[in-house]
């Protein structure tokens, strides 16, 4: 009765001062482990809830009103997160929650998870369901003569009505999964030569099925593996996701991994696991981390058992997800861990390896020399930036601004008439870098605009009045180009400075969003810890013209096609996405290098490209991929589904090795870099396959020409 009262009152506190402090909200939040001398889960999870809503109505861009139409948002996406396939749920199993739709964000404000505890008890039923339709199903062969359809985009088609309409779904879901195996085993028996005797259509049924049963005994046992933890996560980012697709709750293994890929290092033994059925599996080993060093932990390794240094008896990992099976692993540089690991021999071994510091090099920036125009006597520098990392944990970590000066440098040593900087598929990164990186190609001036919520603009800009580099510049984007990749190539463009190249826009990613760690908001109470963070999105950038990359993204000057060409993509296909906007512009201006032919050099690439037999290609698969995307109902009769497939093979054949001409030729490595690469046959290996990829590289090859062009017109 007590402990009631004080939820109560806690709910009503949170209702009436919701507008005060995040901090004082949070505190009240967890007065309530204070009557508890031992917190159980439910505390924890009262805290998080209660510790997103505060944070988020005090701190984010544009805060919601938490009342039934946003818990009706929440019912409706949170459904769709955990049976986005509609494979699981039906539309009785929904009604059964319908009483739920308007009061979870009651709920949620008072800290409890009626809602959440009743989904995770039906689903959890549904998999025990669903799991003896499959098995049963499966156990006998289905009617391939009988053509039959199934839809399998979970957004066309709605919840089952029922158990029955549930479980037909499912007959067509197995036997699609089952035609699909028998048309690959029947293709592969025809490449088979005579002295092979060839499997019977029974045999290849009968695999075919056993496969499809191992594959969702595997899957299943995958997601019974979920800890509660990991589902109440889902739940959480339902809500966060409301906000805005960028804002997000990070369990702490979570933003352990997120430090990892923003800075490129960690602390462990540098390896790449995953799990398969019970044992987690060595991937790959990272080249020059310790396990590489020591050369006894090899790729196929299973990993049967995990031992600190301060402990006596090693800990089975055995049916231990990932995540966990991660913590255990990584440790402080200069601690051991010994894993009893399985050979693919059979033999079992003992591994003591001693953690270090692991680079992950493949993410940081690097340069090559590209030949000009044949018949000219250019050369082109050539810079890869993968993302915008930076490692603000460590004094003598890498950034990339500093990185690519230093590319620029040995670039500009080479006596280079341009340089092309390669931003595809880069998500972005640190704000701080992209400012200083845009800066070493003006002189000084306002680089992104910063807005949050209440306050007026902040103008980010360049003080360094130096030009690290002063020539010619294209930049090189696609439709996965996202954030800081797009305050770079904004920048430039609204300068003047840069030719910008690619997909007919960047991601349109125009947010900022900002770590909040909640055990260090949270004084106190370290029974409930560790308790994550929560990231979420606190500014707009907007470029120095006064208009938001938000959902726009970037245009570039010249547009180059690529296979998503006809195809939403970005920012603009996600759910509850923040609108464009825009302020006031502010001054700006340059005097290095200003690129005033843009149209000239729009005019003779659009020409080169209709008579570029490899872009029409492209262009032409283009059209069918957006097609293919809509047509999401697939036959399942054996010849049928045959057909189908062979006629989207054919189709696809007239684009098949669009990319694997070699189109450049005289790529060179700076010959600085030529001893670290040669240090050992893993780094050469991976450098020939990126020399190799770069040479094949037709939209590198079209940008080349467009720097001809400038180089020639300037």
């Amino acid at each position: 009765m007590q402990k009631a009262h004080l939820r109560m009152s806690i709910k009503k506190f949170i209702m009436k001062y919701r507008g005060q402090i995040f901090f004082s909200v949070l505190l009240v939040a967890l007065l309530a482990a204070a009557y508890y001398p031992q917190p159980n889960n439910a505390e924890k999870e009262a805290v998080l809830m209660q510790a997103v809503l505060s944070g988020f109505g005090q701190l984010h861009y544009q805060p919601k009103d938490i009342n039934d139409d946003f818990s009706s948002q929440i019912f409706d996406f949170y459904l769709d997160q955990v049976d986005g396939g509609r494979r699981f749920l039906t539309q009785e199993d929904i009604a059964k929650l319908e009483g739920y739709r308007t009061s979870i964000d009651d709920q949620a404000q008072a800290g409890q998870f009626e809602f959440f505890d009743a989904s995770v008890q039906m689903l959890e039923a549904a998999l025990d369901k669903t799991q003896g339709y499959y098995r049963e199903m499966l156990e006998t062969p289905f009617d391939y003569d009988t053509n039959e359809f199934i839809e399998l985009d979970g957004d066309k088609k709605p919840f089952a009505q029922h158990d029955d309409e549930l479980k037909e779904y499912w007959r067509k879901y197995l036997k699609y999964e089952t035609v699909e195996r028998i048309v690959n085993k029947t293709k592969e028996e025809e490449k088979k030569g005579e002295e092979e005797a060839p499997k019977s259509f029974e045999e290849i049924e009968q695999e075919s099925r056993k496969e499809v049963l191992e594959f969702l005994d595997d899957w299943y046992g995958r997601m019974r593996k979920l800890k509660r933890e990991d589902r109440l996560s889902v739940y959480l980012n339902t809500f966060t996701h409301i906000f805005d697709p960028h804002s997000e709750y990070y369990q702490p293994i979570d933003k352990e991994n997120f430090n990892i890929r923003f800075s490129g290092r960690l602390e462990g033994i540098g390896a790449t696991l995953r799990t398969e059925d019970d044992y987690t599996k060595v991937v790959s080993i990272v080249v020059g981390g310790p396990a590489w060093k020591q050369k006894e932990l090899d790729e196929n390794d299973v990993i049967l058992k995990v031992k600190q240094e301060d402990e006596d008896e090693p800990k089975d990992i055995a049916g231990m997800v990932i995540n966990d099976v991660v913590q255990l692993i990584r440790g402080d540089k200069g601690t051991k861990v010994t894993l009893t690991v399985k050979k693919i021999d059979g033999s079992v071994k003992d591994i003591t390896i001693t953690r270090d510091v692991v680079v992950l090099e493949e993410q940081f920036a690097k340069s090559l020399i590209l030949e000009g125009e044949e018949g000219s006597e250019e050369r082109i520098g050539y810079i890869l930036l993968p993302s915008f990392y930076a490692d603000f944990q460590n004094k003598n970590g890498r950034f990339c601004s500093t990185d690519v000066a230093a590319e620029i440098e040995k670039l500009k040593a080479k006596n280079v008439d341009g340089i092309i900087l390669d931003l595809r598929y880069n998500g972005g990164g640190s704000l701080r870098d992209v400012v200083k990186m845009t800066g070493l190609f003006i002189e000084k001036g306002p680089i992104v605009q910063v807005k949050s919520r209440i306050s007026d603009p902040e103008v980010l800009k360049d003080s360094d009045s130096r030009v690290q580099y002063d020539g010619p510049l294209v930049v090189m984007v696609n439709s996965y180009s996202a954030s800081a990749s797009e305050i770079l190539a904004a920048a430039l463009q609204d300068y003047g400075r840069a030719v910008i190249v690619g997909s007919p826009s960047t991601f349109g990613k125009g947010t900022v969003q900002r770590f909040i760690d909640l055990d260090r908001t949270i004084r106190g109470f370290n029974e409930l810890k560790p308790l994550g963070e929560i990231k979420l999105t606190t500014q707009k950038f907007y470029r120095v013209n006064g208009g938001s990359t938000q959902l726009k993204g970037v245009t570039p000057d010249i547009i180059l096609p690529d296979n998503f060409f006809y195809i939403k993509t970005g920012e603009r296909d996600r759910e509850y996405a923040m609108e464009w906007t825009e302020i006031d512009p502010v001054e700006y201006d340059q005097d290095v290098l200003q690129v005033d032919n843009i149209s000239k050099l729009r005019r003779r690439s659009e020409k080169r490209i209709e008579e570029n037999a490899a872009f029409q290609k492209i262009l032409a698969n283009a059209k069918r991929v957006e097609q293919q995307r809509e047509e999401s109902a697939y036959p399942i009769g054996l010849e049928a589904y045959r057909e189908m497939r062979e006629k989207r093979q054919e189709q696809a054949d007239e684009f098949d090795g669009v990319m694997d001409q070699v189109v450049l030729e005289n790529i060179s490595n700076l010959e600085e870099d030529l001893p670290g690469i040669e240090a050992d046959e893993s780094k050469k290996a991976r450098n020939d396959e990126w020399l190799e990829s770069v040479s094949k590289d037709i939209y590198i090859k079209e940008t080349l020409a467009i720097m001809h062009d400038m180089i020639k017109e300037k």
